[in-house]
């Protein structure tokens, strides 16, 4: 049954399908302030994860979006911008009654980022927009820019009073967080200077996606699986992002940081923490949070020969064969002798009683042969003895893996019998996919995201301790890597799964990296 408040939002929005019942009820009144409102974020993202959410019926009759930016001229052409950026993002049938529901709630603020005249005209138009919509002075403010402008519009946000009144205020800031555990940890002391812990919402959007939050309730939801979630039963984790694409565009950006800064410290640590931490007593945000942190904390300290052997940086080439691919010299905005990694392999073990003995393997890279997000948990092997006598070479270890994307699901592999008067075994894999028993979401990722800021429940938004932490575990791997140069880039072929170093780290243990 719907409550009254679904009631009345489905009745002002005389678009969205009946079909869309909500789970939830509608976040509270709000306006969402989203700086660098024209850029590819926007377009991309947010707007059709707003769309996606208004037609779950899950934003309220009360709400409003805030453009402020260069690159529109006013409410008008930011609405025909966004019209035609919801026509492009919205891939299953664009709703016109819902389109226009949240296109008609579009404002817009031409203006730079350090212009005071813009700020002033942003409490103008936000007194407004509460006064025609009823949003409550509720603003969540979206900081869709690069991190060079976060702390001046915090700052000049902060001076202009917006922090203060009896109405919620909150900041969304997106990666990258920081360079290094000294600027991260200077980040953090620098928003606290406007903003209080539970204000600060920092994003990363591979937690909206429904594998990555179905890993909690696939571990403690079952019963079967959590008894043998620990180094009595596994073997050794695999954290697996492969990307196709290279650079891109943003050969800038990207030779600055490289594949261990855009990656590790933030998708590939929450997705480790979320795989090893202990059961919190509640999944609300600090429980969980609290939880997160304890791995993070408990990863041993690399030492530099450490870093030397337990480590592997790789840069993309051209493909051996097949069509033409720049190598990453070669990318717009990159230097010619760039020392920038594009592929990372590491190990790394976790020194805590679940986990003690058990490494953990991760690996991430662009130009690589497969486009793939995966946790694999490989559990120990089982004895021999009773296959001695038989036709069986071999027992193959039991896998269960972890499909993030791009198909979302979990798969687990076993031994059988092949039928038949001998003993022989082959491989049998059982495989659960979202698409096939929920059908396909056309989801962005960032609706549950941002669903959860107009809340207020930052469980899937990372703490500033939970930052400084996985920054904490990488600094050697910088530091070491800063003084030693590779001598061998590029060290692989596009369209391959990496150097030939990185095979090598998993065949030292006896191991090899999982693959499809």
């Amino acid at each position: 049954m719907k409550n009254s408040a679904t009631g009345a939002m489905a009745a002002a929005r005389p678009g969205t399908s009946k079909a869309a019942e909500p789970l939830a009820r509608p976040a509270g009144p709000c306006v969402m302030v989203i700086f660098g409102a024209t850029g590819d974020l926007t377009r991309r993202l947010l707007m059709p994860s707003l769309y996606n959410l208004a037609r779950q019926q899950l934003l309220p009759r009360e709400f409003a979006v805030l453009g402020f930016a260069v690159g529109a001229k006013d409410d008008d052409d930011f609405r025909r911008q966004i019209g035609g950026a919801l026509q492009e993002g919205v891939s299953a049938g664009l709703e016109r009654g819902c389109a226009e529901w949240l296109t008609e709630r579009l404002h817009f603020i031409p203006s730079d980022f350090g212009d005071p005249a813009g700020y002033q005209a942003l409490h103008r138009r936000l007194a407004d927009i509460d006064k025609q919509r009823g949003t409550g002075g509720n603003y969540l403010f979206y900081l869709a820019t690069s991190p060079a402008f976060i702390l001046d519009i915090i700052g000049r946000l902060s001076g202009a009073g917006f922090f203060s009144g009896p109405s919620w205020r909150r900041v969304v800031v997106e990666k990258p967080f920081g360079r290094d555990l000294e600027s991260a940890g200077s980040l953090n002391r620098d928003l606290m200077k406007y903003l209080a812990e539970d204000q600060i919402y920092r994003i990363d959007h591979y937690l909206g996606k429904e594998t990555v939050q179905n890993i909690l309730a696939f571990r403690f939801a079952n019963g079967i699986f959590e008894p043998i979630w620990n180094r009595r039963y596994i073997d050794h984790i695999q954290v697996t992002v492969g990307e196709t694409l290279g650079v891109e565009r943003r050969g800038a950006y990207y030779d600055h940081a490289g594949a261990l800064r855009d990656m590790v410290p933030n998708h590939i640590m929450q997705l480790i923490s979320l795989v090893a931490m202990e059961p919190p007593i509640s999944f609300a945000a600090d429980p969980v949070h609290d939880e997160q942190v304890k791995v993070l904390h408990a990863f041993q300290p690399l030492k530099p020969e450490d870093v030397l052997a337990n480590t592997v940086r790789g840069q993309y080439g051209r493909p051996e064969s097949g069509a033409f691919m720049p190598a990453y010299r070669d990318e717009p905005l990159v230097a010619k002798d760039s020392r920038t990694e594009t592929y990372v392999a590491l190990k790394l073990m976790i020194d805590s009683w679940r986990w003690a003995g058990v490494p953990v393997y991760l690996r991430t890279g662009k130009r690589l042969a497969k486009r793939v997000t995966e946790v694999s948990v490989q559990f120990r092997r089982a004895p021999f003895v009773p296959f001695r006598q038989t036709a069986v070479e071999q027992l193959k270890p039991n896998g269960l893996v972890m499909h993030i994307q791009p198909d979302e699901g979990i798969s687990l592999c076993f031994e059988a019998k092949i039928p038949g008067p001998i003993v022989r075994l082959g491989p049998v894999e059982m495989k659960f996919q979202y698409s096939d028993y929920f059908g396909r979401s056309c989801q962005t990722g960032y609706e549950t995201l941002l669903y959860d800021c107009m809340i207020g429940d930052a469980t899937l938004f990372q703490r500033a301790d939970m930052v400084e932490a996985g920054w904490g575990v990488l600094g050697p791997v910088l530091e070491v890597w800063a003084n030693e140069a590779p001598e061998d880039f590029p060290n692989y072929s596009s369209g391959s799964w990496g150097p030939r170093s990185a095979d090598l780290l998993m065949q030292r243990d006896g191991r090899e990296w999982h693959r499809d």
